[in-house]
């Protein structure tokens, strides 16, 4: 089908960067730092780090807006607990790496590298829902200056984001991470790194790595504009949420 397109004629399926809401741009920068985030090969010292990128993603986003908030209103709109249900994949992925690495080596290495690839499609994901239903928010009203200086404001806007990420599908934004993350060349070495030698000490970065990052945001916000019939229904899913009665 893309045969008969000429190479002058523009690909539907890339837009340019500049075609692109700086707010998409913005958040796809944040998903991508949130999903690297596995790569460091000590458990709970991975989501010291995850929780640190959520927690920037959120002042950032503030800021923008020439808006603050106290530490504790931040921690809640970043969210408590963003690494919910992976615990069986850090098990399996970081600290089998002791007693399963030489053994069933093939199968081993294709079951961890898979198992970690999801962690990471997870943790983005879990962050450019947030991230961009936090933008939503701000956008509508719902936070303000004087609502967020304390925490009842943000729990009810947090709780509503929840909701509407857990109501939605989210199989068409995962796809799209999974294809940008498992053709990361970045994340595919580090894997292989942890799979042949892990030592117990957390990766140091990379020259080049802010780049390769920078390049998979671009690519993921790309992406993104093509669903925004998907943020458009999670819009509306926040906003029932949000106006819910208690």
């Amino acid at each position: 089908m893309s045969s008969q397109t000429s190479g002058s004629e523009p690909q539907p399926s890339t837009p340019s960067p500049s075609s692109v809401p700086v707010a998409v741009q913005r958040v796809a920068l944040h998903a991508v730092a949130s999903g690297l985030t596995p790569l460091i090969p000590v458990p709970f010292l991975d989501e010291y780090a995850l929780r640190r990128v959520r927690e920037q993603m959120v002042r950032t986003i503030l800021r923008e807006r020439a808006l603050s908030a106290p530490d504790r209103t931040v921690t809640v709109l970043a969210g408590l607990h963003p690494r919910e249900g992976s615990r069986l994949q850090q098990l399996v992925s970081k600290l089998a790496l002791f007693s399963f690495r030489l053994a069933w080596r093939k199968a081993y290495r294709r079951l961890a590298t898979a198992l970690w690839v999801k962690d990471c499609v997870d943790m983005a994901s879990l962050s450019l829902h947030h991230g961009y239903l936090l933008q939503h928010a701000l956008t509508r009203g719902d936070l303000d200056a004087l609502s967020l200086a304390n925490e009842d404001k943000a729990r009810r806007v947090h709780t509503a984001i929840d909701a509407a990420c857990k109501e939605l599908d989210a199989r068409p934004v995962n796809q799209v991470l999974r294809r940008l993350f498992t053709g990361s060349q970045l994340l595919l070495t580090e894997l292989a790194k942890a799979l042949e030698q892990w030592t117990g000490t957390p990766r140091t970065p990379k020259q080049g790595e802010d780049q390769e990052v920078a390049s998979l945001a671009e690519r993921l916000a790309a992406a993104l504009w093509e669903e925004r019939g998907y943020f458009q229904s999670l819009e509306a899913l926040y906003e029932k949420h949000f106006t819910l009665p208690g």
